[in-house]
């Protein structure tokens, strides 16, 4: 199974890569495969790849039910 997180694009670097938020943490990707993304994008990551742009009311919905479900196991 894969997992593929909406994560909003921060900052463009030199080289395809972006700096993403992703709830609070900021990680570095690669955006060979979404070479037109744009800051403020919102971006599906897959193990340090930006896969696909995505809607960013999807993106706000799909990240509202990761933190329900966090929250249901007693995360953060």
């Amino acid at each position: 199974m894969c997992l593929a997180i909406p994560a909003r694009v921060v900052e463009l670097l030199p080289g395809l890569r972006a700096i993403v938020d992703l709830s609070g943490v900021r990680k570095e990707v690669s955006i060979d495969l979404v070479d037109d993304a744009r800051l403020g994008d919102y971006v599906v990551v897959h193990v340090g790849y930006a896969i696909g742009r995505i809607d960013p009311e999807e993106a706000e919905h799909t990240l509202a039910l990761f933190a329900e479900l966090s929250a249901a196991q007693g995360g953060a």
